[in-house]
């Protein structure tokens, strides 16, 4: 039996997909190529393929024995997400409603989506927890609840059982370099302040007069193995009769845009230039998860918390992504 990955040659679902081949598990990658990278599905048997064609979907899903569908191949970026709707409804739910059909046609049950805190919107209270309303204010949060109520409406229609995991802020790479974060544009703040020091230039940073310490948003960090893991737990759980149930993934603590650069210039022994852009629409101020649910049923603890820890892993693989020559010792 195998996992399909869709999306698996993108950045969390390549790093599962390590995880999974390399504790024994047959992996079936699915991933059209838009935004992951070829180079980055190694592991396991690949089809090329869109979420949206249903019937290369339901081809690849019988052409194996597929016993859990994990759920990776959406658009993700919240600022574009508010400039191009159609782009992101037609993807990510249109697309995954598509996953859903075609798993409903193969007769494969079990399946393991990826959320987003994003569905809660502006937090009521912190940290997080699971039963928070779930008022999403931008765009590619309420894909993601759309997708959330399509799928629990599919398990209660079909007999179908889910893990849903709702992620904070995935950052860091794989420790070994084998695949990592790798996005053209990139967006995401670290990979873009281990830009800006490497070249010495200014990072941009949205938004300086937020209601936080020091002005900044702040987010709860987890690094991008953690989540492999806790993905490898849900196949798991579900697999041996767990119920369908949603889940946190995040630290448990947050940490502001500035700590973040901050760290990194720890990191890369660089001093980095800060420029205060307008904050984006669609940007809480705070976010930061309680995962102690994921925990207590699934059995996961994130490893690597420190922010220090995870900006490290992602300096080296921004180094060997960019041919970057490691710094010269003097003694």
């Amino acid at each position: 039996m195998a996992i399909m990955i869709t999306g698996g040659a993108g950045y969390i679902g390549s790093h599962t997909n390590k995880l999974l081949a390399s504790n024994g598990v047959d992996t079936l990658v699915y991933d059209n190529l838009s935004t992951g990278h070829a180079e980055c599905a190694r592991w396991g048997k690949f089809v090329k393929g869109d979420i949206l064609d249903f019937d290369t979907l339901c081809s690849a899903m019988s052409g194996q024995e597929v016993s859990c569908v994990m759920h990776f191949a959406a658009f993700i970026e919240v600022g574009e997400s508010m400039r191009e709707p159609e782009k992101y409804y037609r993807n990510n739910v249109m697309g995954a409603l598509n996953v859903l059909a075609a798993m409903r046609k193969t007769g494969v049950r079990n399946f393991v989506f990826s959320s987003t805190c994003a569905t809660y919107g502006i937090p009521r209270h912190m940290p997080l927890t699971e039963n928070h309303v779930q008022e999403p204010i931008n765009v590619y949060g309420r894909t993601k609840l759309m997708v959330e109520q399509i799928i629990k409406d599919f398990t209660a229609a079909y007999g179908m059982k889910y893990a849903i995991l709702r992620y904070f802020n995935a950052s860091g790479a794989d420790p070994e370099l084998e695949t990592g974060e790798w996005h053209t544009p990139e967006s995401h703040l670290i990979p873009n302040v281990l830009s800006a020091a490497a070249a010495g230039t200014p990072v941009g940073v949205f938004g300086g007069n937020y209601p936080t310490p020091d002005g900044t948003c702040v987010r709860d960090y987890i690094h991008v193995n953690d989540l492999a893991g806790a993905h490898r737990l849900a196949a798991n759980y579900l697999a041996v009769g767990g119920e369908s149930d949603c889940f946190n993934l995040g630290n448990g603590q947050g940490f502001s845009v500035r700590e973040v650069i901050s760290a990194a210039e720890k990191v890369t022994a660089s001093k980095i230039a800060v420029n205060i852009a307008p904050p984006r629409p669609g940007d809480p101020p705070v976010l930061v998860g309680d995962a102690s649910k994921a925990g207590r049923i699934l059995g996961w603890r994130p490893a690597i918390t420190g922010i220090e820890s995870i900006v490290s892993t992602a300096w080296n693989w921004h180094r060997k992504l960019h041919s970057i020559p490691s710094p010269t010792r003097t003694t």
